[in-house]
């Protein structure tokens, strides 16, 4: 049986303009929600994360509602600095090591360094929180001043710590280094913000500039972030003028993004890596090159995101992130993966089977991302050697070894011994060591424990640094690289 309330609702006259009647819709069944729900409604629970959050899901995977909380995230990242103490740390329930400090960071100033342990943080102890309780106490005290009991290496008696947070930087060139012998540079980027440019341009001077051989940029797993940035970069390596890409959308007009003339410019041969998570902005620089036949593209096919999220701010520090137009690479493409029941799926559809080339003519793919120039599949971990990522016992183990054999020297390389701590070690875990795997994971095993005894002895970077020495798909790169220019070449300059 209806309410008073509700049977009044259902006689208020409806204007017959669409809009004005969905409003009237949206404005009763709230107004229903709020007189009549048993307990009391919270409106910016109901609209906000309820109606808007529900209204842009159904447009399309990307656009989203920003709440204070990400909104100033956001903004952060976008800067590329967050409030912290500047420690990348390695967390399992009851354990927190650090592994490394960012220099002039509160941590850093407090002298705190890799293979410390954190035991309390404002006086609770972390051995007694279950991992989604630690994980939680450790966000909610990177923005306010905390005491900490830390167990630092070496030593028997733990100490206290009072830190207060503060802005730290955080590098998007999280990886560079120099392959002595082939004079061929390496670096990473997690992501494009403003520093990112300039950052890129730094790291390549101070490994040799144009002096190098080559350069290997590994994009994978980067999610991209600002185009502008990404634009910015393909500059420091393309002519000045060169097209980056085209954005248009229904109420954003046709706009032409192109490189100019920056103080460096970079001319050695170079090779893209990538894989399925290297997305957006990221997508924009690799096109860009391979369009331009700058650089050869390797790995595996990209995520395939062509769009443009513009972030608008509301009220209340609010903002919505909402697609606003496609972009196209220099050769006219959408490297946009399929949506299906979207409007991005139908307008898609126009571009299969087109053919699009690069500046020297080669045949480029449109839609479901960008197909590498070299395709080199990633190596797949197998179901044991997962298990030991995730449950973190290479960290535990070499925690335990330091603290029985005391320092390790960074050419350290672990022998048959080593091994067969670390089998007892599981052992003891629990951990079934079988056969099959046991003996086809040598190598895996060997780079994993000296990887967390580096991380543990001399930081996080020369941890990092020694597994790219190893990785496969960056070994493949540097094999690949005196084939660049033969790689490159298509009908255009064949025909000369």
């Amino acid at each position: 049986m209806c309410s008073t309330a509700m049977r009044a609702a259902a006689q208020t006259p409806v204007s017959s303009d669409p809009l004005t009647r969905d409003e009237v819709k949206f404005a009763r069944i709230y107004t229903i929600l709020k007189r009549n729900a048993m307990d009391p409604v919270d409106p910016d629970h109901a609209i906000l994360d309820g109606g808007i959050r529900g209204m842009l899901s159904v447009l399309d995977p990307f656009s989203t509602f920003l709440d204070k909380f990400q909104f100033t995230q956001l903004e952060e990242e976008t800067r590329g600095e967050a409030p912290g103490f500047g420690s990348v740390l390695y967390v399992q329930a009851g354990n927190v090591l650090v592994l490394e400090t960012a220099p002039g960071s509160p941590s850093w100033r407090a002298g705190l360094g890799p293979g410390d342990e954190i035991l309390k943080v404002n006086g609770i102890s972390l051995d007694t929180l279950d991992l989604r309780s630690l994980i939680e106490l450790l966000r909610r005290s990177r923005s306010h001043p905390v005491s900490l009991s830390v167990l630092q290496a070496g030593k028997d008696v733990a100490q206290d710590f009072h830190l207060n947070p503060a802005n730290v930087p955080m590098p998007t060139v999280d990886e560079s280094m120099k392959f002595v012998r082939s004079d061929v540079g390496y670096l990473h980027l997690t992501g494009f913000e403003e520093k990112t440019p300039e950052e890129v341009a730094t790291a390549i001077e101070r490994m040799g500039g144009n002096k190098l051989k080559g350069i290997i940029f590994d994009l994978r797993d980067n999610h991209g972030g600002l185009v502008a940035a990404a634009v910015a970069v393909a500059g420091l390596f393309l002519k000045p003028d060169s097209l980056v890409l085209t954005i248009e959308g229904r109420a954003v007009p046709k706009k032409l993004y192109r490189t100019q003339a920056g103080p460096v410019h970079f001319n050695m041969p170079m090779i893209v890596l990538v894989n399925g998570q290297t997305a957006s902005a990221a997508e924009v620089l690799t096109a860009t090159l391979q369009d331009h036949d700058r650089a050869v593209i390797a790995g595996e096919p990209t995520y395939g995101k062509g769009v443009v999220e513009s972030v608008m701010p509301l009220s209340d520090s609010m903002g919505m992130a909402l697609i606003t137009a496609q972009y196209f690479t220099p050769s006219g493409r959408s490297i946009q993966r399929p949506l299906p029941g979207t409007e991005l799926g139908a307008s898609l559809e126009l571009q299969r089977g087109e053919l699009f080339h690069t500046d020297d003519g080669r045949t480029v793919a449109a839609g479901g991302g960008i197909t590498p120039d070299v395709k080199i599949p990633a190596r797949k971990l197998d179901e044991w050697e997962l298990f030991l990522d995730e449950t973190g016992e290479f960290t535990r183990f070499a925690e335990i070894y330091l603290n029985l054999n005391g320092k390790a020297p960074e050419s350290f390389h672990p022998t048959a011994a080593t091994l067969e701590a670390f089998k007892n070690y599981l052992q003891r875990e629990g951990v079934r060591t079988p056969a099959k795997y046991w003996d086809a994971d040598q190598s895996y095993l060997k780079l994993r424990i000296r990887m967390e005894l580096t991380n543990l002895e001399f930081g996080l970077n020369k941890g990092n640094e020694l597994e790219t020495r190893h990785d496969p798909l960056v070994l493949k790169a540097l094999a690949l690289l005196p084939s660049v220019p033969q790689l490159l070449r298509g009908p255009k300059t064949a025909a000369r």
